[in-house]
């Protein structure tokens, strides 16, 4: 999620559990455990547009590197209060905000390696939106109240209900898949790798699709939290044959492109308004569109170096505002 999300989830967990930590050191070393993790984003080059894509969400939001990050914490933490705390002293708050990081990543629809090295998966659980103000404001106001109240109650209690919260969109996304699937049969559709996805900053409106034959299907699924489901019949796409594109491009390019394909979790498409560009069908701003958020440019690829990676992040007023419109049930 965001880096505030991450950190007040953080300084909420060093504070609850944390019992011997003062409660305003808890909650800033908590908050840096919890954004820790995020690093390494500073893991890419200038020759390799694609190397970040490898490497975020990778070992350093592994369970595996729990105690090791929470030590490396705990050391720059150390280090900050100029001698007033001990690494000692900080290890546990550190850890325990360090804890949080993957597993609330794998909680959003980006993929985390959060059993590395003993395995390569990418895991995401689809239950919570990568920006979500009603998961973080909460949490930021908890943790906040407890160190002037000096009151470890308080941060148990808004520790307990974002829990609580993540536990909801896991019965929210199962309500979009149970929707999703009345969908498919009554399309007569047997779907190859059907996903569902929560739509930017709600746990309402999620993002449908699959693939059928050589084409991707998208569709947008409204489960409020109270009233009927309501499905908005989106568009369709032609896959990418992903092998046959490869066979003509030069090695360093197949390679850059595989791997941009590993990511993307073989949804690859070409994109629809950028002609030369292989973009990630499983992402738009409007939940049942085809519109890419990024992908990678092929066709005015340079000869010898590796491929660019291109964001595609404005939003017209028009997506704006039909995403709006599925979100209130309109």
């Amino acid at each position: 999620m965001d880096p505030l999300s991450q950190a007040v989830l953080g300084a909420a967990a060093a504070q609850a559990l944390s019992k011997k930590t003062p409660l305003k050191t808890a909650l800033w070393v908590g908050a840096l455990g919890g954004v820790l993790p995020d690093v390494d984003v500073l893991i890419r080059s200038s020759e390799d547009p694609l190397l970040f894509l490898d490497y975020h969400r990778h070992f350093t939001h592994s369970l595996a590197f729990i105690p090791f990050g929470g030590g490396i914490a705990a050391w720059i933490a150390s280090r900050l209060s100029r001698g007033v705390h001990s690494f000692r002293s900080l290890w546990l708050p550190a850890t325990l905000g360090l804890g949080t990081h993957g597993l609330l990543d794998a909680c959003t629809s980006y993929g985390t390696f959060l059993l590395w090295p003993f395995s390569g998966a990418r895991i995401a659980w689809h239950n919570v939106a990568i920006i979500d103000p009603l998961f973080t404001l909460p949490l930021l106001v908890g943790v906040v109240v407890a160190m002037r109240r000096k009151n470890r109650a308080v941060a148990k209690a808004v520790l307990l209900g974002s829990i609580l919260y993540l536990l909801g969109g896991v019965f929210q996304h199962h309500r979009a898949q149970t929707a999703y699937r009345a969908i498919h049969s009554q399309r007569g559709h047997t779907p190859e790798n059907p996903q569902v996805k929560p739509s930017i900053a709600n746990n309402i409106l999620f993002r449908g699709f699959y693939r059928q034959g050589d084409v991707y299907y998208t569709d947008a699924i409204r489960v409020p939290w109270w009233g009927p489901v309501k499905t908005y019949p989106g568009t369709t796409v032609e896959a990418l044959d992903v092998s046959a594109m490869t066979a003509t491009l030069e090695a360093i390019h197949a390679k850059d492109l595989l791997r941009f394909s590993d990511f993307s979790g073989g949804f690859l498409i070409r994109h629809p308004g950028e002609p030369g560009t292989v973009s990630d069908f499983r992402y738009a701003a409007v939940p049942n569109a085809v519109a890419p958020l990024w992908g990678v440019v092929v066709d005015d690829a340079v000869p010898g170096k590796h491929l660019d990676f291109k964001r595609f992040n404005q939003v017209d007023a028009t997506a704006r505002a039909l995403f709006i419109s599925q979100l209130l049930g309109r």
